[in-house]
């Protein structure tokens, strides 16, 4: 596969180093495969030392000196605080001691305006075009961590003005909407796309546009969105630094595993 090559890095690289700046010293990451595990490699080794990485599948506090190709490969167990099960990673989410500091990365193949998921199918649930995988545990995630960042390739398909299934949570249908079905009152944060990063209007809880990446202007980020944005706020997006794409490349993925 070929990547393309912008400036001196790759959009997957700027995807990456972005949700690394969102991650701070002191949080819990429960993230799963690919992107949003390199981006919690990447923060933990740029600017959250501090932070703690955990999986589903029960590691938590893991070394990772190679990154893992799945949430059960062997290597996130290497040199782990604990290992242990699916109870002790989702105890972790909704401990009232460690939730608070946990924020979730997640993805799907369908969001809308109010930050909610769709990982289960495309049209008809009885007769989907398209079945996919499901929640797994990215329901559990979106209703009960502090907040999450979501990854998304920003295509009018993928944002949308309805979901074709409700998977995960975001803000429901606007302010109130989480507490009004039970749920706490994080959500979702920030949405980080090949294109720019959107967020979440206090008032509203509406998707916004918060910046572009170099080269990407407010315009081609709204024609690949499939509802209208607030634009207003755009700002540029500072580009990876040489020193972040060094540890990025060197440190966290130099098998370009995750990068390719």
């Amino acid at each position: 596969m070929t990547v393309r090559i912008e400036n001196g890095y790759s959009r997957r690289e700027m995807m990456t180093i972005a949700a690394a700046r969102e991650i701070f010293d002191g949080e819990i990451v429960f993230c799963g495969t690919g992107i949003s595990m390199l981006a919690a490699m990447a923060a933990k080794n740029i600017s959250a030392p501090q932070s703690t990485i955990f999986f589903e599948t029960g590691a938590i506090d893991s070394r990772l000196e190679e990154v893992p190709l799945a949430v059960a490969d062997s290597r996130v167990m290497y040199l782990t605080a604990v290992n242990g099960g699916l109870a002790e990673a989702f105890a972790t989410m909704q401990n009232r001691f460690t939730g608070s500091r946990v924020v979730g990365i997640l993805g799907a193949a369908q969001i809308d305006i109010y930050g909610n998921l769709n990982s289960t199918v495309i049209g008809d649930y009885q007769q989907p075009d398209v079945r996919f995988s499901g929640s797994g545990g990215a329901c559990d995630v979106a209703s009960f961590v502090n907040r999450t960042i979501i990854f998304m390739q920003h295509e009018k398909r993928k944002f949308v003005e309805k979901l074709d299934y409700l998977t995960s949570p975001g803000w429901i249908n606007g302010p109130g909407g989480r507490e009004r079905i039970g749920l706490g009152p994080g959500g979702p944060e920030t949405v980080i796309t090949n294109l720019g990063i959107l967020r979440f209007a206090k008032e509203t809880k509406k998707m916004y546009l918060a910046a572009c990446y170099p080269g990407v202007t407010p315009e081609e980020v709204q024609q690949k969105t499939g509802f209208a944005l607030d634009l207003e706020r755009a700002e540029a997006f500072p580009p990876p630094t040489n020193a972040e794409l060094k540890i990025l490349r060197e440190r966290c993925d130099p098998q370009r595993l995750i990068l390719n």
